[in-house]
């Protein structure tokens, strides 16, 4: 993933470009966001089920280095909220009203 995990100042005129409102925007990129974390929280758990065991000794939880490399790995990721602003700004994020009636 190439996105900065820092934080950087963004343009609020740029992003409300695409809806023409501010909090419409915010508000798109906040369900994306829930949709990338419910995503990632779902692969995760994906992958940890795989380590599961019925019986929980001590040696076994220090032992498992693979389950810590992966958990590590999903703490390194760049936030739910970053990615989905990034979609946002390059456009890849899709959006409409289901108020509106489409018309075709």
């Amino acid at each position: 993933m190439a996105v900065n995990p820092s934080i950087i100042t963004r343009d609020l005129d740029k992003i409300a470009e695409q809806t023409g409102n501010i909090y419409e925007s915010i508000h798109i990129v906040g369900q994306r966001a829930k949709q990338i974390s419910t995503n990632l929280k779902e692969e995760l758990n994906n992958k940890l089920s795989e380590f599961a065991s019925t019986v929980d000794n001590l040696e076994e939880v220090f032992e498992n280095k693979e389950q810590i490399e992966i958990s590590k790995f999903y703490e390194r990721m760049p936030k739910p909220s970053t990615l989905a602003m990034e979609e946002f700004t390059e456009g890849k994020v899709y959006h409409r009203f289901p108020d509106q009636e489409v018309t075709e």
